[in-house]
């Protein structure tokens, strides 16, 4: 007989068992976000939620017999880079979920990648309606849709602004183009005057556009875009002595706005998907949790990334259970996140319709102030999808 076996049957019970409990199966959940970039802002929050999460549900998988990981790919908010990682992903047979992107316009692509290997994808933020509207099945997100955000930004400047006339632009992505198209409907159908649905990829030198505002001089300008490039465009409106309101979307949901808008962050409002962390009770615990770990101040889509990684790993334990504590495929683990409800969370129950859509949701609308965004209402959507 061999000796190594030898010894090993001379070994105690007991002892065997402790050298089997510590061969623990590795699991992981990924993040795919820009942590690279203009958007890195942004991109860091949705990794650095996820983190926080998998860290708190870490003992309680190793209960179980599973050693759960965070593995963080940067797209650099671009739909190829972002396609590519979606590849290692599958690629990547411990990785069980994914939580992210940042960019409708990523996680399309990237969602279809995962789809045909059943690699669940739970997104804290992606607002276009396509990105579920597809009927995938492995796409869930927990926010609300653009369709949903498009006309509470068109009312709340009809009754903040009474406007007549608004100009809209917005920065030719699909979140950005999506948003604009919406508010534009929205508008149109109260009868108030579009002058524009302008679309520009322009990072640094707006001129051109604020002179045609300047002589249009609308009540209000809505702007579907990122923090990144509206920042610059208020900075310049303002120095160009215009203070027409500017309006957006989650896209304007940064601190580094007011930073990048500089004496310019006057009468900026924006629509967003995710609650700022000192409006909700429940995050004040959270927020000390991610000051301390990464030396900033947490934001909403750090909270709801947070949320969406929780939504991921109760996916995930359930599945587990249901194959009696073994490690489940992905296609188990895919089916587990659509049916399940996940009470207990930052931002409320989470449960989703037969699109992968949460049945009912809110919408924020957020002014930004010198020091802090300042809530200004909340919206209720429930979903007429079943």
């Amino acid at each position: 007989m061999n000796h190594r076996l030898l010894r090993a049957a001379a070994l105690p019970l007991s002892a065997l068992l402790l050298g089997s409990a510590h061969a623990q199966t590795t699991l992981k959940v990924a993040t795919v976000s820009p942590l690279s970039g203009a958007q890195s802002d942004m991109g860091l929050q949705l990794r650095n939620g996820a983190q926080l999460a998998l860290n708190e549900a870490k003992a309680q998988f190793k209960k179980l017999g599973f050693d759960l990981q965070l593995v963080a790919y940067d797209d650099q908010a671009d739909p190829t880079t972002g396609t590519a990682a979606a590849r290692k992903i599958v690629s990547d047979k411990s990785v069980l979920a994914v939580v992210g992107t940042l960019n409708s316009g990523v996680a399309i692509p990237v969602s279809s990648v995962l789809a045909a290997s059943h690699v669940a994808m739970v997104s804290p933020l992606n607002t276009a309606n396509e990105v579920t509207d597809r009927g995938l099945k492995n796409v869930n997100r927990i926010v609300a849709r653009v369709d949903a955000q498009g006309p509470a930004a068109a009312t709340f400047m009809m009754k903040a602004f009474k406007v007549k006339t608004v100009y809209v632009l917005n920065d030719k992505t699909t979140f950005g183009e999506g948003l604009a198209d919406e508010v534009e409907r929205a508008l149109k159908a109260a009868g108030v005057q579009v002058l524009a649905n302008e679309g520009t990829e322009e990072k640094s030198d707006f001129s051109s556009i604020i002179a045609k505002i300047k002589l249009q001089r609308p009540d209000a300008i809505y702007f579907g875009g990122m923090y990144s490039q509206a920042g610059v465009f208020a900075r310049q409106l303002r120095e160009a002595g215009i203070l027409t309101p500017i309006v957006g979307g989650d896209g304007f949901d940064s601190t580094e706005l007011r930073t990048i808008a500089g004496p310019g962050a006057e009468r900026i409002y924006f629509t967003t998907i995710a609650a700022p962390p000192e409006s909700l009770a429940a995050a004040k615990t959270l927020a000390a949790q991610y000051q301390k770990a990464f030396g900033r101040p947490l934001q909403g889509f750090g909270l709801f990334s947070y949320d969406a990684t929780k939504v991921a790993l109760q996916g995930i334990l359930s599945a587990i259970r249901n194959q009696g504590n073994t490690r489940p495929t992905r296609e188990q683990v895919e089916q587990a996140i659509r049916k399940g409800t996940v009470t207990g969370l930052i931002s409320g129950t989470v449960s989703f319709n037969s699109l992968g859509d949460r049945r009912e949701v809110k919408l924020y609308i957020l002014q930004v102030a010198h020091k802090a965004f300042t809530l200004e209402t909340t919206i209720n959507v429930v979903s007429k999808r079943p």
